[in-house]
């Protein structure tokens, strides 16, 4: 525990430190990167480049310091992250060379005196050591699952299958032939590649887009404009090649007793964790619903998969939006409504008492969702949301 003074001068110290806004991460990069460069092969640079990376670890500093005295409620946050940094296999050894740098930072910057770097010092400790702890119980669950692993095992992509005009999905075997660890539907895989033409090696988190098998596992990836990984694995991975996989990780899973009503809410490639849900769900006891939005047909990935498991269950309902229906669109039973996703139109579905809602797509619809549901009367509680990259708060 931090003692009395300590929290003083950090509370005391936080609000400068937040005026100095993302400038104080961007230097912490730089340092970092600059006297540890092999970080580079941990840290995703894209996020370095737009600032994503940047803005969340600043946002996570300023919770620290603004609930140092309630450490109860950064729990969630710590579970989420934890979970993340398990899938770049991050070491008590690499929160040392991390502190010290946030430590120089704080000192280049501002030059606070020994006594607030010290207090700060004490503070990051108590977090770092919350952070390594909970990591390795991670890391020994994953070890001693049946099928687990710890570190990166060798699995060889087995079939890829184009989904729609810019969604491809991948399914990998271990290389070794063994089994995989379960997961719960909702979590992601870490993959790992260094191909010829990587400057660094590149890690990436994908959901896992099927309910669990015994022997495989499959991931469903958008090909984003100007993205070095997905473009990789779009158009040079091909069946018989073989990638590292993390196992799988994640605090974003379906968590619902068999008689409570669910809502699977998506846009985009958003589907691919509410899918991996939706097929675990034929045999719930009560109404799913899912809800998804396209830009239009040729970028609807799975639609036939979802309209077979409808019609194979009767508590299943399917909904569909595309932003701008192409002219083909016109004729298809693909989807029933154009615009932007507008819940009302399905509000007798939507709001059933005791529902919970799972969405996951870009920032800006997750919003839009959340506010929709919290006008009808839905509490925080039962919604339930993921992010693609650095984390945000909805």
């Amino acid at each position: 525990m931090l003692n009395t003074k300590t929290i003083e001068i950090v509370k005391a110290t936080a609000p400068i430190i937040a005026q100095t806004g993302p400038a104080l991460t961007a230097h912490f990069y730089e340092r970092m990167f600059s006297h540890n460069p092999e970080l580079k092969d941990i840290f995703n640079m894209s996020n370095q480049r737009n600032g994503d990376q940047r803005e969340a670890l600043f946002n996570a500093i300023c919770a620290y310091a603004n609930n140092i005295e309630n450490l109860p409620a950064l729990l969630p946050a710590v579970e989420k992250i934890a979970h993340k940094h398990t899938s770049f296999m991050i070491t008590a050894e690499q929160y040392a060379i991390v502190g010290g740098h946030l430590l120089g930072t704080i000192d280049d910057l501002l030059s606070p005196g020994q006594e607030v770097l010290d207090a700060w010092a004490d503070a990051y400790g108590l977090l770092a050591d919350i952070f390594i702890k909970r990591e390795e119980e991670i890391y020994q669950e994953n070890e001693g699952k049946s099928g687990g692993w710890r570190g990166t095992r060798e699995f060889i992509l087995t079939e890829k299958t184009q989904e729609s005009e810019v969604i491809t999905s991948f399914t990998f075997k271990p290389a070794d032939g063994g089994a995989v660890a379960g997961y719960q539907p909702g979590q992601y895989l870490g993959i790992y590649l260094q191909p010829e033409g990587f400057e660094f090696q590149e890690i990436r988190q994908y959901s896992l887009s099927s309910a669990p098998q015994a022997d495989q596992y499959r991931i469903s990836v958008k090909r984003e404009e100007g993205g070095k990984v997905s473009s990789y694995l779009h158009d040079a991975l091909q069946v018989g090649d073989t990638v590292q996989l993390a196992p799988p990780a994640g605090d974003f899973f379906l968590d619902v007793e068999a008689t409570t009503p669910v809502a699977l809410i998506s846009a985009g490639v958003g589907l691919t964790p509410t899918l991996s849900m939706l097929e675990t769900l034929t045999s719930h006891q009560a109404g799913v619903h899912w809800l998804h939005a396209a830009e239009n047909g040729d970028h609807h990935a799975f639609k036939h998969t979802i309209a077979r498991m409808v019609a194979e269950h009767d508590h299943f309902t399917s909904h569909t939006w595309y932003r701008e229906p192409l002219a083909s669109d016109s004729q298809a039973e693909d989807f029933q409504f154009d615009g932007m996703m507008d819940l009302n139109k399905v509000k007798e579905l939507v709001a059933t008492p005791g529902m919970h809602y799972y969405f996951c797509g870009p920032v800006g619809f997750m919003q839009h969702v959340a506010k929709q549901l919290l006008a009808m009367g839905i509490t925080e509680e039962q919604l339930h949301y993921e992010c693609f990259g650095p984390h945000k708060v909805i």
